[in-house]
């Protein structure tokens, strides 16, 4: 139920933090709902994909699209609520990030990942659908900003799922949450101390 809610969570975000980004782009209604849409069911997909569970869930039921349809109408009527459209998306991002890549690593647990690939298929989870979000509002992927810490933190935050999960007694939802506040914790800290990995020394002339 907990898997569900947080699987459900993270679509909402991701889907209105591409909505977010279409709005900002001025694209129409369609353009808008459609961006939201594929940022929030994306990662699930290649998630079930990777994992051999196909059809996908996002697409063999249809609650999750709906979900993210739902979001994606929300930020397109009340987008100007949105003080700053630009640290909105940044802050959903971080959100949904941190949920997908704790419940990619335990929906690949259950159907018996070993810890290595559920880290990894966490991962991906978590940047998939951002990767899709920022390619169809041709923007470059935050993921390969060198500005912002992403990747890692979304690594991170599967790897203490998959660890944890595998190697404590622990419940798995006590390792959900922790998984998903370090996440999101160390995204939306490095954002605001502007914390970054080192770039390649730039040749001197």
């Amino acid at each position: 139920m907990l898997l569900d809610v947080l699987n459900y969570a993270g679509i909402v975000v991701f889907a209105a933090s591409g909505a977010t980004v279409g709005v900002r782009k001025d694209f129409d209604l369609w353009g808008i709902v459609t961006v939201g849409v594929l940022t929030g069911v994306g990662g699930g997909i290649l998630r079930d994909v990777l994992l051999g569970l196909t059809p996908p869930a996002s697409v063999q039921n249809w609650t999750p699209v709906l979900v993210a349809l739902l979001a994606s109408l929300l930020a397109f009527f009340f987008h100007p609520a949105f003080s700053q459209l630009r640290r909105t998306i940044l802050v959903l991002d971080a959100f949904g990030m941190g949920l997908f890549a704790t419940t990619g690593a335990v929906i690949a647990l259950d159907v018996h990942a070993s810890p290595f690939a559920a880290t990894l298929v966490g991962l991906l989870t978590a940047i998939g659908g951002g990767i899709l979000r920022d390619v169809l509002a041709n923007d470059v992927p935050l993921l390969l900003q060198p500005a912002d810490l992403y990747a890692v933190p979304a690594a991170l935050g599967a790897t203490v799922v998959a660890v944890g999960s595998t190697n404590t007694d622990v419940p798995h939802w006590v390792w959900l949450i922790v998984g998903s506040v370090l996440a999101t914790g160390l995204r939306l800290a490095g954002l605001a101390f502007k914390w970054r990995l080192p770039t390649a020394p730039r040749r001197r002339s």
